[in-house]
C-alpha cells in the first residue's frame, strides 16, 4: 500500500481530501492513457494509487463521488468520430494482483452461486478493446470502447486489419468483442520508422495499436500491421452456446482469430499452473500480454452473478507484476542516423531482463530524457517495452549522488560539429548537414546491408575504414573501388579483397527493389520498395510518377506519395541515380509481377517462416518465395496457409499445429520448387 499512513487512522474529512487528490492525478494519467495514447506512468504506477483510491472510497463511501475514475469506464470520445451508442456496455474488468486475491474472487463467485466452478482462463492480451457488429454475416459496424457507453466508430479503419472477416461463415446477425494490438515485431519496425523520421515514438504496443486505430487516414492504419483476436459475443441466443470455452471455438468456427491459449481449469491449482507457465512463455509470444484472465464458464452463471456500474462480478483479471531491473547510467552516447536524427542512448552495468542482458536503452529524444530526469550516475528502473525494447521507465531519487547534474544537451552534432535543430516541431534533435559523416556512413550501411543490395562483408566497420581513407563518399563511390585501393588497408589480403569486390560487383544486378529501398526514400522500408517496383518496373517511370500516379497504389497514402515525389526531384537525388546508372547498377524490376506469375503451389498462399533453414537466408526465402506469388508474413494467424519449418522451430510451429495449419519442412518445399 502507498498510503501514507493506515486506513484506520484516516479521518473521514482526510479521506476525502486524499481521495480527491488521487482522483485529480489519476484522471490526468487516464487521460494520458486512454485519450491521447501517450501514458505518462508505467501501469504497476497508476495501478498502485487506483487501488489506494478503492481503499479510501471502501473504508469512507460518503466520499465517493460520481466523477470518481473508479465509477467510470475506459476514456472519451474524440473529435473526428462519429459517436456509438453500445446497446449493451463495454465494462472494465476488475484487477487482483496475488493468488491470494484470486482465491477472495474465487471464494465470493462460489458463496454467489452456492458450489464451485469452472473458469475458462485466458491470455490478457496488451491492446485496445473493440466492437464489431455483423448483420447477415456481414461487417456492419466497427467501434472503440469509448467510456463504455459511448464509443468511436472506426469502421473504416478496422476494416483494413486482415484477421477482422468482412463476411462470416454463416449469415448470422451479432456483436463481438475482442482486442486489437501490434504485434511486438510491427512495434519495434513502427517505433523505428518514428524516430528516423524524427517523430515521438509510442510508449508501448498497446498505446501504438491506439493511435493507429484513430488515425483519420485508414491508409496509416493499414500500413501499421495490426492484428485481432475475438473473445466475447455480446448476444449468445443465435448460436446457442453455454460456456465461454465454446463460445470461443463458436467464434473460431465463423471466420474470426481467437487465442489458441485458452483454457478451462476446475480450480484455482490449474489457474495458477496456467499463471506460471505463461509468465514463463511471455517473452517468446509474438504479442504483448500483462496478465490473465478468469471468467466463469458457464453462461447462465455470468448472467446469474451479473455486474457492477463498472465491472462484470463473474470475471476477473490477474495481472503480472512488472518485470523490472535496477542499474546504473554510466554514459549518455548520442548518435546520428543517416536522416540527421539525434539519438541519445543510455549505456548502464549490463543486467538480466526478460531472457537477455542488457546494458543500452534508447532514450529517444531530449524531450523523453527531460521528463524522465535522467542523469549520469542515477539508479534506473528498467524494463521491456512490449518485452522487446529496453526502456528506463524511472529514476530511483533517492540512490541519486549528491553530486548530480542535470544532462548537457548537446548543440551541436556530435559527428561534424554544425548545429542542431528541430524541424518544424520534431521533438527530435536533427543535424541538417547533408555532408555529416555520420549520416553519410550511416547511408552506406542502409544501402549495403542485407535487406538493400545485400553486398555481404561491407559492415559498418569497414564502411567507416573506407570513409575515413576517402576511398567512399557515395554509393557510386562502392563500384569505384578497386583492388589497388584495397590493398593498402590494413588487414586485406587478395581473397578478402577479391570476395568484397565480388560481391559488390554481384550487387549491380540486383532486381530494382533492393536499390529503391537503399537509397533511402524517407518511408520507404523492404515491403514498400517492392510494391513500388512491381508496379513501375523501371527507376525512370518511379522517379518521374505524381503524386496522384503513386496514390492509385492501395497501400501509398497522401504523405508517403508526397516524399517520394519530394525525394525525386531534389538535385541529390538525380546525381545519385545518374551515378549508378553510370556504375552499371541495374535500374529494372527483374521479378515477376502479381500478373505475370504462373499458378504455382505457393501462389497466393500466406506463408511463415520459423527455425533455422540450411540452404538459404530468411531474406533469401523470403524473395524467392514472393517471386513466386506467396505473401510472407511474420507471424501465425488463422489467415496463414503454410508455415515453413527449419530446424529448431519454436513457438510459431506450436501455434500453428494448434490452427491446424499446413506445416512444410525445407526439403519438401525444395520439391515443390523443383516441380514449378
Amino acid at each position: 500500500m502507498a498510503l501514507p499512513k493506515p486506513i484506520a487512522k484516516y479521518s473521514e474529512q482526510e479521506a476525502s481530501d486524499a481521495a480527491q487528490e488521487l482522483r485529480q492525478t489519476l484522471d490526468r494519467w487516464s487521460s494520458d492513457y486512454y485519450t491521447k495514447d501517450n501514458p505518462e506512468v508505467e501501469d504497476a504506477v497508476y495501478d498502485e494509487k487506483y487501488r489506494d483510491l478503492q481503499e479510501l472510497e471502501a473504508a469512507f463511501p460518503s466520499i465517493v463521488t460520481p466523477d470518481s475514475v473508479t465509477q467510470k469506464v475506459g476514456g472519451e470520445v474524440l473529435s473526428g468520430f462519429t459517436k456509438v451508442r453500445h446497446e449493451i456496455p463495454m465494462l472494465s474488468m476488475g484487477d487482483v494482483f496475488s493468488r491470494d486475491e484470486l482465491v477472495e474472487f474465487d471464494n465470493r463467485i462460489q458463496k454467489n452461486v452456492g458450489h464451485p466452478v469452472d473458469y475458462n482462463v485466458e491470455l490478457k492480451i496488451d491492446g485496445l478493446a473493440i466492437s464489431l457488429v455483423y448483420e447477415n454475416g456481414k461487417l456492419v459496424r466497427g467501434s472503440t470502447r469509448g467510456d463504455g457507453t459511448i464509443g468511436e466508430d472506426i469502421t473504416k479503419n478496422l476494416q483494413t486489419i486482415d484477421s477482422i472477416p468482412q463476411t462470416l461463415t454463416k449469415p448470422v446477425s451479432i456483436e463481438v468483442r475482442g482486442e486489437c494490438y501490434m504485434p511486438k515485431q510491427a512495434f519495434a519496425d513502427l517505433n523505428q520508422q518514428q524516430e528516423e523520421r524524427g517523430e515521438a515514438v509510442f510508449a508501448n504496443p498497446r498505446n501504438a495499436a491506439a493511435g493507429s486505430l484513430r488515425q483519420l487516414d485508414t491508409r496509416v492504419t493499414k500500413a501499421r500491421k495490426l492484428d485481432t483476436f475475438i473473445y466475447t459475443i455480446a448476444t449468445f441466443d443465435a448460436l446457442q452456446v453455454t460456456t465461454q470455452h465454446e463460445a470461443i471455438h463458436t467464434l473460431e468456427e465463423l471466420g474470426f482469430t481467437t487465442n489458441p491459449t485458452q483454457r478451462v481449469c476446475h480450480d484455482l491449482d490449474e489457474v495458477w499452473q496456467y499463471i506460471d507457465d505463461y509468465q514463463a512463455k511471455r517473452d517468446q509470444l509474438a504479442y504483448g500480454i500483462d496478465g490473465i484472465v478468469l471468467k466463469v464458464n458457464d453462461l447462465d452463471l455470468q448472467a446469474q452473478l451479473g455486474h457492477t456500474v463498472k465491472i462484470p462480478r463473474w470475471e476477473i483479471a490477474y495481472k503480472f507484476p512488472p518485470e523490472e531491473a535496477l542499474t546504473v547510467v554510466r554514459k549518455i552516447e548520442w548518435t546520428v542516423g543517416r536522416t540527421g536524427v539525434v539519438t541519445p542512448t543510455a549505456i548502464m552495468d549490463p543486467v538480466q531482463l526478460a531472457g537477455s542482458t542488457v546494458a543500452r536503452a534508447t532514450l529517444n529524444n531530449v524531450d523523453q530524457i527531460e521528463a524522465k530526469g535522467v542523469r549520469l550516475g542515477d539508479t534506473v528502473k528498467l524494463h521491456k517495452a512490449g518485452d522487446i525494447i529496453p526502456e528506463i521507465t524511472e529514476v530511483v531519487l533517492d540512490k541519486r549522488p549528491d553530486a548530480s547534474a542535470p544532462l548537457q544537451i548537446p548543440t551541436v552534432c556530435p559527428s561534424c560539429g554544425r548545429e542542431l535543430v528541430h524541424l518544424n516541431g520534431e521533438v527530435a534533435l536533427r543535424c541538417i548537414n547533408p555532408d555529416c559523416p555520420a549520416q553519410i556512413v550511416a547511408r552506406l550501411e542502409h544501402f549495403a546491408s542485407r535487406n538493400a543490395m545485400n553486398i555481404n562483408g561491407l559492415g559498418p566497420r569497414l564502411l567507416q575504414v573506407f570513409f575515413d581513407h576517402k576511398l567512399v563518399r557515395s554509393f557510386s563511390d562502392l563500384y569505384a573501388l578497386n583492388p589497388d585501393d584495397l590493398a593498402e588497408l590494413d588487414n586485406f589480403k587478395e581473397k578478402r579483397i577479391a570476395g568484397l569486390l565480388e560481391a559488390i560487383n554481384n550487387s549491380r544486378q540486383n532486381s530494382l527493389e533492393r536499390l529503391v529501398n537503399g537509397i533511402g526514400i524517407p518511408g520507404v522500408g523492404t515491403k514498400m520498395a517492392r510494391i513500388l517496383a512491381e508496379h513501375f518496373i523501371t527507376m525512370d517511370k518511379l522517379a518521374h510518377a505524381s503524386e496522384e500516379e503513386l496514390t492509385e497504389i492501395a497501400a501509398v497514402g497522401d504523405i508517403l506519395a508526397a516524399n517520394i515525389v519530394t525525394f525525386f526531384q531534389s538535385d541529390a537525388a538525380k546525381d545519385t541515380i545518374e551515378e549508378l546508372i553510370a556504375s552499371g547498377v541495374n535500374m529494372k524490376f527483374e521479378g515477376q509481377t502479381p500478373a505475370q506469375v504462373e499458378d504455382n503451389y505457393f501462389t497466393d498462399k500466406t506463408v511463415v517462416l520459423t527455425g533455422k533453414l540450411e540452404n538459404y537466408t530468411r531474406n533469401e526465402l523470403k524473395e524467392k518465395l514472393e517471386n513466386l506469388g506467396a505473401n510472407v508474413t511474420g507471424s501465425v494467424s488463422k489467415k496463414t496457409d503454410l508455415l515453413i519449418a527449419g530446424t529448431d522451430a519454436g513457438s510459431k510451429l506450436t501455434k500453428a499445429e494448434s490452427l491446424n495449419i499446413e506445416i512444410m519442412s525445407e526439403a519438401e518445399m525444395e520439391t515443390h520448387f523443383a516441380n514449378q
